[in-house]
């Protein structure tokens, strides 16, 4: 393997890792030495760096080889309908989660149920954000985007399993019903639960992050590939 690919696969498992050790094994005994506070911090810090040494990684990482044709047109139109899907879950995600730290975290978990987003999944965030990244691994499907972009995948849907573990065990039995409620897995059912007025915000961004992506990318995404 290339060196410089060799630098990104080993940038890409510290981030996950460093994630994975920061809040399992040592949160409790950081927790109790630094504080929640002093804790958020370190982990802030640890997250940037790693994620800026991945980024970097990726910057000076060769292009190609790839497995099929680079922003092939079936993947183009793949792309377009996962990010808009992706954006949906994740501004969807941002209100009415009662996964959430709050103090009446308990009683949402036991009582609410599952609307919006969350009628789709539990971790809608989490799977926006493995949906984004899997869409460009489809569009460029090289060994530098599916290192940095299979890492954020790994992240987060084993950060959402891990998730459920940990709330389990602050929430018990409440959790547990709201487990019963939903599903880790999307259901494209409950995307029918989602209010219209969500949809055309996402729309909207959608529209407008794509828009952007020319100037700030140097690639034009979505619908401005034909348009503009």
């Amino acid at each position: 393997m290339d060196l410089r690919l060799s630098f990104l696969l080993s940038a890409a498992i510290v981030f996950v890792g460093s994630h994975v050790i920061l809040s399992q094994s040592l949160r409790r005994p950081l927790v109790g030495l630094l504080g929640q506070a002093g804790f958020m911090a370190v982990y802030s810090i640890v997250a940037v760096v790693t994620l800026g040494w991945a980024v970097f990684a990726f910057g000076a990482a060769p292009r190609g080889p790839y497995a099929w044709e680079p922003y092939s047109l079936w993947a183009w139109i793949a792309a377009m309908a996962l990010t808009y899907l992706a954006l949906l879950l994740f501004i969807g995600s941002l209100s009415g989660n009662p996964a959430a730290p709050s103090p009446r975290a308990a009683e949402l978990a036991a009582s609410k149920q599952p609307a919006g987003v969350f009628a789709v999944t539990r971790h809608p965030m989490m799977w926006g954000i493995a949906i984004w990244a899997f869409s460009h691994i489809l569009l460029v499907p090289e060994p530098r985007t599916l290192f940095l972009l299979g890492a954020l995948i790994v992240l987060a849907l084993g950060g959402s399993a891990m998730q459920d573990h940990k709330k389990q065990q602050q929430l018990g039995e409440a959790w547990t019903g709201w487990q019963a409620r939903t599903s880790y897995l999307p259901r494209l059912s409950g995307f029918a639960s989602v209010p219209p007025v969500k949809w055309l915000i996402a729309l909207a961004l959608w529209l407008a992050i794509n828009w952007l992506h020319l100037p700030l990318g140097g690639v034009a995404a979505g619908l401005w590939r034909w348009v503009g």
